[in-house]
């Protein structure tokens, strides 16, 4: 069974205290109201990291993440994070290719190869995300962007590698725009999305990958998006930021 992931994107939200206490809520609702297997996973700015780490320890099933690193190693980059600065402080993931870094920073899907190949050098789980803008939707283009991201991206990985990444598809055109793709067409990415990997892969590969949808994602419209077939979870903006909207998000896979 593919694993079952909710992951909340905090975006450069919260100062330090703030982000430490919403955190403790979540872990103790987590501790009382979550009795699946699901996996939940907060991805905080880097200042809340190591703090969150070692709350996170005492939690279950709660991991945390980076929003971002860099594609080297060490050295003269003032202002960036590398790879293993973020493991040593206890993070299990990290986010990848968001549409805000692709749009915002200029992050090529070169570079983006380049970051996932020291995330997984790491033990940094991806959290890779795809998606199409407003114009690529309308026009058609959408599935052509997505295969282009995954093999731009991700396509040089082995199997073995690529059986630890995680998958994030995002309509852009319904990120913090307060639209969302209805539950068939988020079904009918994803399921593009697998048939992609079975024909460059294999179709083990495609059924075992988790495939998360993070596009406006709310404890409203999160049961009917987490019901299709090939949907995993969610990479959550701001209802991440409320730990009770949060909570009632990992709990849709409860029953």
């Amino acid at each position: 069974m593919r694993k079952k992931i909710v992951a909340g994107n905090w975006k450069m939200n919260l100062d330090y205290q703030t982000g430490v206490s919403l955190f403790s809520e979540i872990v103790n609702m987590v501790k009382d109201e979550v009795i699946g297997q699901q996996e939940v996973v907060v991805c905080s700015p880097a200042v809340h990291l190591y703090s969150l780490g070692q709350l996170a320890h005492s939690a279950t099933n709660v991991s945390i993440g980076a929003q971002n690193i860099y594609q080297a190693e060490s050295g003269a980059f003032t202002g960036e994070i590398s790879a293993s600065q973020v493991k040593s402080v206890g993070a299990d993931y990290v986010i990848l290719g968001h549409s805000e870094r692709r749009a915002y920073f200029g992050e090529t899907d070169e570079v983006l190869a380049e970051k996932t190949n020291v995330a997984l050098k790491h033990q940094l789980t991806p959290i890779f995300c795809i998606g199409e803008t407003k114009e690529e939707r309308e026009s058609g283009q959408f599935f052509d962007v997505i295969k282009s991201q995954l093999e731009k991206g991700l396509f040089h990985l082995s199997e073995s590698d690529f059986t630890k990444i995680v998958l994030a598809y995002e309509p852009v055109w319904a990120i913090g725009t307060g639209l969302t793709a209805s539950p068939e067409q988020a079904q009918e990415v994803h399921a593009f999305i697998r048939e992609t990997l079975a024909n460059q892969y294999n179709q083990a590969l495609a059924d075992s990958t988790s495939i998360l949808y993070g596009g406006s994602c709310n404890p409203t419209n999160a049961p009917d998006l987490f019901s299709q077939p090939d949907i995993d979870g969610g990479l959550i903006g701001g209802a991440s930021l409320k730990s009770r909207d949060f909570t009632d998000i990992v709990k849709v896979f409860n029953s």
